[in-house]
C-alpha cells in the first residue's frame, strides 16, 4: 500500500511544501526561508532551504543558479557538520551534472552522496543518491549494468511504501524494456507507474509516465490521435508546475509521434520547439535527439541528401564524446536510413 507521494528534498522549514508545488512558488518560498537562515546564523537550516533553492533552479532549467545554490548548501552543511545534508547536496549537484552531460561529475558526486547517506544514517538520500547513479547509467546506454540496481531501488521502495520513487524505478525499467523492443512489457510497467503516480497525487510521476504510455501506443498501436491526447494532458501539468525539462522532453515526444505518422512538417515545428526549450535549459541530450528529430523530419520534407548526411555525422561525434550510446545508435539507424557517413566527408 503506498501513501501520499511527498518532496524529501523540501527539509527544514520547508516540509510543508507538497511535492506538487509550483516550482517558482517553491524557489519564491525557499529563497526567503534560505535568507532567514543565513541572517539567524544557522547553516544547518541554511542548507536544507538551499537544496530546494537548487532543486528549483535546477528542473526550471536555471543551470548556473542551480550550481552556485547546491555548493552553497553543501558548505553550509559542512559547517554545521551535518553529514546527511552534505549528501543531499551532492545528491543535487550529482543530478544537475547529468543533466548538463557531464557524465563523469555525476557519477563521482552521486558516489559520495550515496556513501556520506549511509554514514548519516540517512536511508533516503542514500536511495535518492543510488537511484541517480542507475538513471546515469541508463541515460548513458549501459543497460546490463544498471537494471539490476533498478530492480534493487524499486524492491526497496515498494517495501518502504515509498510511491514516489516506486513510480521512478518502474518508469526507468519500462524505458530500457521500451528501448530493447518489449513494448508489451514498457506498457505495463508505465501503465502501473501511473496508477500509483495518480493514487499517490504524483503529478510529476504521472506526467512521465504519460509520456512513456503515449510512445508506446504510437510506435507499438500506431494510434496517433490517443498519443498526441496523453501528452497533451501531461503537457498542462509540465506547464502547472513549470517543469522545463519534462514539458521539453514532451514536446519532443510530440514531433516523435507525428514523425511516425508521417506529418513531417508538424514534427519540424515540434522539434524546433523543443530543441530551443533544451537548449535555453543547457540540456545537451534533449538538445541532440531533438536535433535528431529535426534533421530526419527536413529530409523527409525534400533537404538537400548531402546535407543531411553532414549533419548526421556532426550529431554523431557529439554523442560519441558525450557518451550516450543509445541515441548515437538511433543516429547511425538515421544515418543508414538517410544515406552513409562518406556522402558528408566528399
Amino acid at each position: 500500500m503506498y501513501g501520499k507521494a511527498f518532496a524529501p528534498e523540501y527539509q527544514g522549514a520547508l516540509t510543508t511544501l507538497s511535492v506538487n508545488s509550483s516550482l517558482t512558488d517553491v524557489l519564491a518560498e525557499a529563497t526567503e526561508r534560505l535568507r532567514e537562515a543565513e541572517r539567524s546564523g544557522l547553516p544547518g537550516e541554511a542548507a536544507r532551504c538551499g537544496l530546494a533553492v537548487a532543486e528549483a533552479h535546477r528542473r526550471l532549467g536555471r543551470i548556473g543558479d542551480a550550481d552556485r545554490a547546491w555548493k552553497a548548501s553543501y558548505r553550509a552543511a559542512r559547517e554545521a557538520g551535518d553529514t546527511a545534508a552534505m549528501a543531499w547536496a551532492l545528491w543535487s549537484g550529482g543530478t544537475l551534472a547529468r543533466q548538463r552531460g557531464a557524465f563523469p561529475l555525476a557519477w563521482r558526486l552521486l558516489g559520495l552522496a550515496a556513501e556520506l547517506g549511509e554514514r548519516g544514517g540517512d536511508v533516503v538520500v542514500r536511495g535518492y543518491s543510488l537511484a541517480g547513479l542507475a538513471e546515469t547509467g541508463r541515460i548513458q546506454g549501459d543497460y546490463e549494468a544498471v537494471g539490476r540496481l533498478h530492480e534493487q531501488l524499486l524492491a526497496e521502495a515498494r517495501r518502504r511504501g515509498e510511491a514516489r520513487h516506486t513510480v521512478w524505478a518502474l518508469e526507468g525499467i519500462a524505458q530500457m524494456h521500451r528501448n530493447t523492443g518489449d513494448h508489451d512489457r514498457a506498457y505495463a510497467l508505465f501503465e502501473e507507474a501511473a496508477r500509483i503516480a495518480e493514487r499517490a497525487e504524483d503529478r510529476r510521476g504521472h506526467a512521465w509516465a504519460l509520456r512513456g504510455l503515449a510512445d508506446i501506443r504510437s510506435a507499438r498501436d500506431g494510434d496517433t490521435e490517443g498519443a498526441l491526447e496523453l501528452l497533451k494532458r501531461a503537457e498542462a501539468t509540465c506547464r502547472e508546475m513549470n517543469l522545463s525539462s519534462a514539458l521539453a522532453y514532451n514536446h519532443k515526444m510530440q514531433g516523435n509521434v507525428c514523425y511516425r505518422a508521417g506529418r513531417y512538417a508538424e514534427a519540424r515545428a515540434l522539434y524546433e520547439r523543443a530543441l530551443e526549450e533544451f537548449r535555453a535549459m543547457s540540456e545537451p541530450r534533449g538538445e541532440a535527439l531533438a536535433r535528431l528529430g529535426l534533421v530526419k523530419s527536413r529530409a523527409r520534407l525534400g533537404r538537400d541528401r548531402a546535407e543531411t548526411a553532414a549533419e548526421l555525422a556532426e550529431l554523431a561525434r557529439t554523442l560519441e564524446r558525450g557518451g550516450l550510446r543509445h541515441a548515437r545508435e538511433m543516429v547511425a539507424r538515421a544515418q543508414e536510413e538517410f544515406g552513409p557517413v562518406a556522402e558528408a566527408v566528399r
